[in-house]
Formats: C-alpha cells, sequence, structure tokens
C-alpha cells in the first residue's frame, strides 16, 4: 500500500521498516518456479521472519524522494498476525508522510490563484465532457500540448541561463532531484 498527493505524483510514500539494528533492509526475493525472474518486494509486511526473511522491529514513513520518518513505531508481529495487515495501524507512518508532503508542498513555488483557478476549471469541465465528447477532450489536449511546446522551453531556457541548482529545482517543482532533471532536459529539447 502506498501514498499519493495530488500534484506531487512523484513523492510516493509508504510504510518503511528497521531491523533490530537501526538499519533498513532491501527487498525481499520471492523465487515463483523456474525461471529467471524473481518477483521482490519491500512491502513493510514481508519483513516478518519467516521463510528465512529479515524481521523488523519497527515501522516509519518513507517517501520515493529519499526522505525518512524520524519517528519509528514499534511493530508488533503477534497482533499483525491477529488483526491481519489490512487492519493493522500504520496511521503514525502515514500521517508522517503527510507532513513531510506539507514540508514538500510549502517549498513548491505557489500557482498564482488566478492560474490555479483556471487549471482547476479546465480539468473539471474535461471531466465533464470526457465520456460523452472524447474528441473535443483530445482536441484541448492539443492545444493544451501547443501551450507547453511554447512556453516550456522558454521557462527551461530562462532556468538553465540562470544556473538553478537541481536540488533547488526540485524543491521548487515539489518534485524529486531525478524528475526535475527529466523535466529540464524534455521541456529544454522539445522544440529542437
Amino acid at each position: 500500500m502506498s501514498w499519493q498527493r495530488e500534484g506531487f505524483e512523484t513523492h510516493e510514500g509508504e510504510v518503511g521498516v528497521l531491523l533490530a539494528d537501526g538499519s533498513e533492509p532491501g527487498p525481499v526475493f520471492f523465487d515463483l518456479g523456474s525461471g529467471a525472474y524473481f518477483h521482490e518486494s519491500t512491502d513493510w509486511w514481508v519483513y516478518d521472519g519467516s521463510l528465512r526473511r529479515p524481521t523488523a522491529t519497527s515501522m516509519r514513513g518513507k517517501c520515493a524522494c529519499g526522505w525518512r520518518g524520524e519517528r519509528t513505531v514499534p511493530l508488533d508481529w503477534e497482533q499483525v498476525l491477529r488483526a491481519g495487515r489490512e487492519a493493522y495501524d500504520i496511521s503514525g507512518p502515514e500521517r508522517d508522510w503527510e507532513a513531510h508532503m506539507d514540508d514538500v508542498a510549502t517549498g513548491a513555488v505557489p500557482l498564482p490563484d488566478d492560474v490555479a483557478g483556471l487549471l482547476r476549471t479546465l480539468r473539471g469541465r474535461l471531466d465533464e465532457l470526457v465520456d460523452d465528447e472524447p474528441l473535443l477532450v483530445l482536441r484541448a489536449a492539443e492545444e493544451m500540448e501547443a501551450i507547453v511546446a511554447d512556453f516550456g522551453p522558454i521557462a527551461a531556457r530562462y532556468i538553465a541561463g540562470d544556473a538553478v541548482p537541481l536540488p533547488r529545482l526540485a524543491e521548487a517543482l515539489g518534485t524529486t532531484e531525478k524528475a526535475a532533471g527529466a523535466r529540464m532536459a524534455h521541456y529544454r529539447y522539445l522544440n529542437r
């Protein structure tokens, strides 16, 4: 189970676990039979110590951007077995991730109210039309792509000219450094 916040899709959160020594374990691999493919998982509940897997002793929030929650919550495997993993309380790590996301949102460059309002209105209107008028929605998507193709490269050139460091760019966009770098490369070479 993972958590996402609209507008910040690269910041996918989930429950992370720690071993008794305080280290974060690597993925658990599952041999599903013959073949070269091994399924892997980092879901918190696979670290229950069964089948020679590591045993997690605590959990915390974690994010795809690399953030890890400072607060840890003890894991009670007997309670997990009694309640079932779906019913086990993971609200502490989720609240910590939500607080992290509040920080991410605060650091992101806010859209002007009029632009944010226009985008909300456009998204709502397209949502109303997509089932009955998919051609119209596709035409609107084409118009939006043309706007992006016009202004994205200009903005990317200004940002590159100002030598905005990648960590600052990622913070301003509310995304990860990897995603910010990819977005810059996409826009810088969009019209070439």
